[in-house]
């Protein structure tokens, strides 16, 4: 008999998202950064590249020129805002998923396209991976379905033999239809489907459950990161967690927060990291 655990509404999300927006308001203001609320009862900040396209004020700038001199990097870059039209003013300027700062991809791209993150052990070792290794963003993770295509949609990055989800303020982990959820050729085998949380005939937290497909088929790890402001998504992740069948494929999954991460990184980071997005150190 399938359970139907839900993860009380709390306003964790929101509350975040809100913090964010101080802060970045602040930092642009700090830094004489050019940016733009979005309309709306949410507004969220977001920023422009420079004139002469070599900074962009959401990202730090060693990272942000590392993105530019990369090839795999420099194309998550033009994905087009999804909000644009009706969230954000019209100019001659397109604008883009990674100008918000409410985008966990650019605080993912910030943190490891920065030159001195992995060169450190540290982080490497966090992270359960060998470096050097090929890192890309946005990678099609194309997890077999049971009629013998594949799954189009993308992971957020990879390292290796390492797949990321990245989370920051959005709300949950999506839901999908059972229907579509089960199509996926492995998910009988990988997944005890009566305690996977569901609710209306849907799936709960979908891109975990896709992500933990993707890490089966490829024989890779799974990592999602999200922020230790966000108990609402850890919970989510044991919930999917404990619905996983095989104990060497639930140890190959792991969940690490911004700031357990933070505590590896290098200082000029770590200082960004906490002026812009709140993050501190664990421990700290």
């Amino acid at each position: 008999m399938s359970q139907s655990l839900q993860i009380p509404a709390l306003p964790y999300a929101s509350s975040l998202r809100i913090e964010l927006r101080e802060r970045n308001w602040q930092y642009a203001q700090r830094h004489g950064l050019k940016i733009c609320e979005s309309y709306g009862e949410a507004k969220v900040i977001c920023y422009q590249p420079s004139e002469d396209g070599l900074t962009h004020g959401n990202f730090l700038r060693e990272s942000y020129r590392a993105i530019l001199n990369t090839d795999n990097w420099r194309e998550r870059l033009v994905k087009v805002h999804t909000s644009q039209r009706r969230a954000l003013p019209g100019d001659d300027r397109r604008w883009r998923e990674l100008d918000s700062s409410n985008s966990s991809d650019a605080l993912l791209m910030n943190i490891f396209c920065h030159p001195r993150t992995l060169r450190c052990p540290a982080a490497p070792r966090l992270l359960g991976v060998e470096w050097p290794a090929d890192l890309r963003f946005g990678v099609k993770a194309r997890v077999p379905l049971a009629n013998g295509r594949a799954d189009r949609t993308e992971v957020d990055m990879q390292i290796g033999n390492l797949l990321v989800e990245a989370k920051l303020t959005e709300s949950d982990f999506q839901s999908k239809d059972a229907e579509y959820v089960e199509a996926y050729r492995d998910f009988k085998e990988v997944f005890d489907c009566r305690v996977l949380p569901r609710r209306s005939g849907a799936y709960s937290s979908y891109q975990l459950i896709r992500n933990v497909l993707a890490a089966y088929a490829s024989q890779c790890s799974f990592c999602v990161m999200l922020d230790a402001r966000r108990p609402d998504l850890r919970e989510a992740w044991y919930l999917v967690m404990r619905g996983v069948r095989a104990a060497d494929l639930r140890v190959r999954c792991k969940v690490l927060t911004w700031q357990e991460l933070a505590y590896v990184l290098p200082l000029q980071l770590q200082e960004f990291l906490e002026e812009k997005y709140a993050i501190v150190p664990a421990g700290v």
